[in-house]
């Protein structure tokens, strides 16, 4: 697959810069709204494995079939993000999104848990 020009998590950076060092594994994500966005990204582009190895164990699904959602993301707004504490973090975002040529929105305040200095999504609350 073409890696794209600039991040597909909106941070305004290139991809290159962003989240592809997480994607690739050279690096991990500083923190928990870091963490969301290379996720959003990974469902952008498909990356399958990226999302499992970043989904925390007690609440990861045993596979994901990305090849069968045709889902086109369309942008990413966070809306927040607070640290609880040295281990526990939460991001609320919307994340915007056509199913054949209908428009979605996915407005989630998303849970997230610091595991041997790596962060990993545990799950969400559907909000609006």
């Amino acid at each position: 697959m073409k890696q794209p020009e600039a991040c597909p998590c909106g941070s305004g950076l290139r991809y290159a810069a962003c989240c592809r060092p997480l994607h690739a594994g050279e690096k991990s994500a500083a923190s928990a709204e870091a963490l969301m966005r290379s996720r959003y990204g990974a469902y952008v582009l498909k990356l399958g494995d990226y999302l499992l190895a970043t989904w925390h164990a007690t609440t990861r699904p045993s596979e994901l079939d990305l090849d069968a959602d045709s889902s086109k993301w369309l942008g990413l707004d966070v809306r927040s993000h607070r640290q609880l504490d040295e281990s526990h973090a939460t991001v609320e975002f919307v994340a915007r999104y056509r199913i054949a040529g209908r428009g979605h929105r996915l407005h989630e305040l998303s849970r997230f848990v610091r595991e041997d200095g790596r962060w990993y999504y545990v799950d969400g609350d559907m909000l609006g």
